[in-house]
């Protein structure tokens, strides 16, 4: 066998070991990197952004975000202890900390950790709108959406090795190989694995929203106000991280009937805007 079905085959071994399940699709997904590594990084790194930023702490905003927050993580809980998931975040340390900046952002890292920043808040509008930023945000991290990009990451380095090796010591095969295929592989792979992830936060977080009884039709609100705000200005969508606004907002409106109902299963039947 050459080195390079070798390396090929070796590779392709090591993904399919490599697999965790998301709770909310059953699906397969890439889980290359364990959780026992990337969540002590992921906590240390999110009180490190926190020693350098300034934290809102007091406040009706502050207590806000907490609210929601916490809402939502209930919601979650909810769901996976009905689904057989009951000790799935076992090793979470459900966090959220609103942020004084004028950036239009927010965020979540693995195990929990989410940041609101200040200047998102006028988009949100009011509480059920924060619930649909929080409410993506915390399926990120319960889908384990960060796991998958760094392994992922790891796939795209080690093929791109594979593929040198191919190529033996020709220096400018190997030069226009790696040209290509780090274009290619984020172009054709990264980017879209990036939409799929946003798409697939957005329609866990609608649900979980609902659940913690905040109405789903506030979500493609959100995003309308969201589109407005930055003028429709953006990338093409194959060169972006993110689905387009217009996209998103057909698929929230799209998913909004069956959040109340997945809502009205757990005993929810009236939901705050």
């Amino acid at each position: 066998m050459s080195k390079f079905k070798f390396y090929t085959s070796f590779l392709l071994f090591i993904i399919i070991l490599s697999c965790g399940t998301n709770p909310f699709t059953g699906k397969s997904t890439l889980a290359l990197v364990p959780n026992s590594q990337i969540l002590p990084m992921s906590f240390e790194q999110y009180n490190k952004v926190l020693e350098e930023k300034e934290v809102v702490k007091e406040g009706e905003e502050a207590q806000m975000i907490q609210r929601v927050g916490f809402k939502i993580a209930n919601a979650a809980e909810r769901w996976l202890n009905e689904n057989g998931y009951s000790n799935y975040t076992d090793d979470y340390r459900w966090e959220f900390s609103l942020i004084k900046d004028d950036q239009k952002n927010a965020w979540a890292m693995p195990g929990g950790k989410v940041a609101f920043y200040t200047g998102i808040l006028p988009v949100a509008k009011n509480e059920a709108g924060v619930a649909a930023i929080m409410g993506h945000e915390v399926a990120h991290a319960l889908a384990n959406h960060g796991q998958q990009r760094m392994s992922a990451g790891q796939i795209q380095q080690a093929a791109g090795a594979v593929g040198m090796l191919a190529l033996g010591d020709d220096q400018e095969s190997q030069q226009l190989f790696a040209m290509a295929y780090g274009i290619g592989s984020q172009v054709g792979v990264m980017l879209p694995f990036s939409r799929k992830h946003e798409t697939e936060a957005d329609r866990i977080g609608i649900k979980l929203m609902a659940i913690a009884g905040y109405n789903p039709e506030e979500a493609s609100r959100l995003w309308r106000r969201m589109q407005e705000s930055s003028g429709g200005a953006g990338p093409p969508t194959f060169l972006s991280t993110h689905p387009s606004n217009e996209e998103r907002i057909q698929n929230l409106e799209k998913w909004s009937d069956d959040a109340k109902k997945v809502a009205r299963e757990y005993g929810v039947t009236s939901f705050k805007n």
